[in-house]
């Protein structure tokens, strides 16, 4: 058994992933680095239904805040899971691999 933010669960802890650094790269993709230490790339359109809609304006997509390893828009009205951007993503190849 273990207590997350006064929550307890069954089970062990796994490290929870967050979600420490991200940048825009092209319309709708973001480079996210993760707590783990890895790069992805995550293309948001896969993020499907109404409450994303707001993400297909430029502006809105571009102003992203990360809050508590989440990425968030509008003032934290919409969000995603970092382990759902994590599963949606691919790997990002850093220069070390590349050379």
């Amino acid at each position: 058994m273990f207590e997350v933010n006064g929550i307890l669960y069954a089970g062990s802890a796994k490290e929870l992933l967050k979600i420490q650094d991200a940048k825009v790269t092209g319309e709708k993709m973001l480079l996210l680095t993760f707590s783990s230490g890895e790069k992805r790339v995550f293309d948001a359109t896969v993020l499907k239904g109404e409450v994303f809609t707001p993400l297909n304006d430029p502006d809105i997509f571009s102003n992203f805040k990360i809050v508590h390893g989440v990425v968030t828009w509008m003032d934290e009205e919409i969000d995603c899971a970092p382990e759902y951007m994590y599963e949606h993503s691919y790997a990002y190849p850093s220069l070390k691999s590349a050379i």
